[in-house]
């Protein structure tokens, strides 16, 4: 009996293959994967077969951007989530368990600094933060509980830099697995693995993707780690849309173009700003007056696409200029195409107390320019009328 259309319908050649090589991978738009026979369901449960069963477990779309991801940045494994978030909620909760400590940066993105001291703590795990000054003495610092020590550099919203090699090589002294989160950096101007450290991490949305449509995080280091952080992405479901996963595979491919070109426009905003009467202070690696300039240039090979300001007169002068800006747009989030400008005070550190604020380094006149693919004349034209 030949089957109703309806049920032709639904199972005709989805599977089918033709003589087509495609160029880019394609989209693998399924949410499960079909098998032959029980037996290869049983040799994939027993990790013998390398395919693939279910779309919260693994991808083909999503593990081309991770095996992507892992070769710049010289890792053997890499893993990519559902947001930058969704990566440190990861890192932290495959890694620690009730009873263990983390070691924090007084100064991270305001989202790390909520996860670890809001919610972390309510499942065991005590956390103690470190000023960044101390970071490369943590060895003397960790108590026996600490597990794990999780840092930014360049920082958000202040681009201090910390000493990677440093830091790192205190945490492999005590057995401590050292995390960095390089987002601000991306794998083109810093290279954290090679200079020591276990994981590192990137808020994807940003420079790696590079066109502000997409959601997503990453994790890399050794293939050790990356299978130790593989059950709790699974079973917390903080994987990454094949969709989403197809596009930012796309945007990496121009990532060294992009933060190139990034990299200038920013060097001649933050010296534009640095002569400008309005502004009391530039925060940027690669200016000779910024406090970490000689660690910016020891460990990164380009300063990147973000400069922050302070305005001097504090938070209403620096709302003014906020609101003057006509080509530089108002919105948090940063590593695009476009240039966006935000406040540290309204957006990444929201919600900090004034001790927490100072602990960051973060004052109330800040403004943070992520730096676009604008000419940067134009840029300066922009914050030329918004300072007058």
């Amino acid at each position: 009996m030949s089957p109703h259309p309806d049920t032709r319908i639904l199972h005709t050649a989805e599977g089918a293959q033709d003589h087509a090589t495609p160029l880019t991978r394609p989209i693998y738009a399924t949410s499960t994967f079909v098998f032959a026979s029980a037996a290869e369901i049983e040799a994939y449960q027993q990790g013998t077969s390398d395919q693939y069963l279910y779309s919260r477990y693994a991808n083909p779309s999503v593990q081309a951007v991770e095996d992507k991801l892992a070769a710049i940045e010289g890792a053997e494994a890499a893993l990519v989530t559902s947001s930058g978030m969704a990566a440190v909620a990861t890192a932290l909760f495959g890694l620690l368990r009730a009873g263990d400590e983390l070691l924090c940066s007084s100064a991270v993105y305001g989202g790390t600094f909520h996860l670890v001291s809001d919610v972390l703590q309510r499942f065991g795990v005590s956390v103690r933060f470190v000023p960044m000054a101390d970071l490369g003495a943590i060895d003397r610092i960790a108590g026996p509980a600490a597990r794990a020590v999780w840092f930014e550099s360049p920082i958000n919203p202040t681009l201090r830099c910390v000493d990677i090699a440093a830091t790192a090589a205190a945490c492999r002294s005590k057995g401590l697995v050292s995390i960095l989160d390089s987002t601000f950096a991306s794998p083109v101007n810093q290279r954290p693995l090679a200079l020591g450290v276990d994981l590192v991490m990137h808020s994807a949305t940003k420079y790696l993707n590079g066109h502000s449509d997409v959601t997503a995080g990453a994790l890399a280091g050794s293939r050790t780690l990356i299978d130790r952080l593989q059950g709790a992405r699974k079973f917390f479901g903080g994987v990454l849309d094949p969709m989403a996963g197809y596009a930012l595979a796309r945007g990496m491919k121009t990532l060294g173009l992009r933060v190139a070109r990034q990299n200038d426009s920013a060097m001649r905003v933050a010296r534009w700003c640095e002569g400008h009467r309005r502004v009391a202070r530039v925060f940027y690696p690669g200016l000779p007056s910024h406090p970490d300039h000689d660690v910016a240039v020891r460990q990164m090979s380009g300063f990147g696409g973000m400069v922050t300001i302070d305005i001097g007169d504090g938070y209403e002068a620096a709302c003014r200029v906020f609101d003057r800006l006509k080509l530089i747009q108002r919105a948090a989030s940063l590593g695009g195409v476009e240039s966006l400008c935000s406040l540290p005070l309204l957006t990444s550190q929201y919600g900090l107390s004034d001790d927490q604020l100072v602990a960051a380094g973060v004052t109330r006149g800040m403004m943070r320019f992520s730096i676009g693919l604008e000419h940067p004349d134009d840029l300066i034209a922009d914050l030329e009328q918004a300072l007058a």
